[in-house]
């Protein structure tokens, strides 16, 4: 369940490149690696703070944990027991982001019309979430790399769509870099 699919241009040589990855959004490839990277959607209904969205590299052949596991070998605890053979093999993301902020985008910047230290970043639209005690979410972030590998940290880039507790008025779906 939940694989990321490769093929060729005329459909054919269908190849499962990585699986447990529930709600793989926004997929791209780093423009200096060439290697595939999303954005995830974490499951819901497991408190305000569980589990964390994330970034990550899609590693070929590489087990995100979906349904059964979350962030690593933490188990689903609507499927108890269900795949302990799975537990050990859970590939562990590469950047961590607040539960259910809901990222659907990525894109990495490569330009000069931001400071320096921006270069060979990614930027990530936050949906905001839906189902969290207090809002979170509804902003744009820039994830910060060094040398081409993430550091596991992010900074907010745009925000100011929240108004209140019970009123927004946008909810960030889509980045791209342009000229």
């Amino acid at each position: 369940p939940a694989n990321v699919l490769s093929f060729d241009p005329d459909g054919r040589n269908e190849k499962v490149v990585a699986t447990g990855l529930g709600n793989c959004q926004g997929m791209t490839l780093h423009p200096v690696t060439g290697r595939l990277w999303c954005v995830v959607n974490e499951r819901d209904e497991l408190g305000d703070n569980t589990p964390f969205e994330y970034a990550t590299e899609v590693k070929e052949g590489a087990f995100y944990g979906w349904p059964w596991y979350y962030i690593a070998g933490h188990e689903d605890p609507r499927k108890p027991g269900a795949r302990p053979d799975l537990k050990d093999q859970v590939t562990v993301p590469d950047v961590f982001m607040q539960a259910h902020s809901a990222p659907l985008q990525i894109a990495f910047y490569q330009g000069t019309e931001f400071p320096a230290d921006y270069r060979g970043s990614a930027f990530v639209t936050m949906h905001g979430s839906w189902n969290r005690g207090k809002r979170t979410g509804y902003k744009v972030v820039r994830l910060v790399f060094k040398g081409d590998k993430p550091t596991g940290e992010y900074e907010d880039f745009m925000t100011g769509f929240v108004l209140s507790d019970t009123e927004v008025w946008g909810r960030p779906v889509g980045v791209a870099v342009a000229a």
